[in-house]
């Protein structure tokens, strides 16, 4: 993969400091389109706090962050939120889902929210969740199993077609076979779709399905593996 590439993902001397603490200590990370990179890091280390910079919604003392080749430091609310729907999905450790609505209606919601054909929108929906193996009906998400309701939450994340996808142990609620499941789809549907992936997550088994992995302690991230 080119650690160059300016469509992936790159983080540049990331620093961030709360109550006295160094959560991010000048890290560095590029995860290129197609490539998945998995954070570990013991509770607390500032994994959620790494996506959480990414996303926007916490704001890093210094550093830069540049996804899809937009850079989106010091960007104003609203061009963020114009950036982070253009390039950025997120899949999160509970789905974020909306239990009163069907698997198609939750997937095409957000192209739905920006405007797009409601038509088109739920034929894609009923595509990805036919990939992902969730059943399309009318039933309420709320009644799916576990790893349904998880494997709809990626393909809500998948249906905007990002350059960038963020995970946040997106298999940390899932019983052993539901999470074997969760993330064979996360990892093929990242790759085939030409996403970059980033993982933070507790388990190494999930991890260690990433092209590569990292451990952050103590604010920095040093390799863990590397292929």
């Amino acid at each position: 993969m080119d650690r160059n590439d300016p469509s992936g993902l790159h983080v540049s001397g990331l620093s961030y400091q709360v109550g006295g603490r160094t959560l991010l200590d000048g890290v560095e990370l590029s995860v290129s389109r197609g490539e998945s990179v998995a954070v570990t890091g013991p509770s607390g280390s500032g994994k959620s706090t790494l996506l959480m910079c990414v996303l926007g919604l916490i704001k890093p003392q210094s550093g830069t962050i540049t996804a899809a080749g937009q850079d989106l430091t010091g960007l104003g609310s609203a061009r963020l939120a114009q950036a982070r729907r253009e390039t950025l999905s997120m899949v999160f450790q509970f789905g974020e889902l909306l239990p009163e609505l069907s698997p198609v209606e939750n997937v095409a919601l957000p192209v739905l929210l920006d405007g797009g054909r409601p038509k088109d929108a739920y034929q894609r929906a009923e595509e990805l969740l036919g990939e992902l193996g969730v059943p399309s009906g009318s039933t309420p998400t709320g009644m799916l199993s576990g790893g349904e309701r998880q494997r709809t939450a990626v393909a809500r994340a998948l249906i905007t077609e990002p350059a960038v996808l963020l995970a946040d142990e997106p298999t940390g609620a899932l019983d052993p076979d539901a999470k074997e499941a969760v993330a064979a789809h996360l990892f093929t549907a990242a790759r085939d779709r030409g996403c970059a992936l980033l993982v933070v997550t507790h388990d190494l088994s999930v991890a260690d399905r990433a092209d590569r992995r990292h451990e952050l302690r103590g604010g920095l991230l040093a390799d863990a593996r590397v292929f």
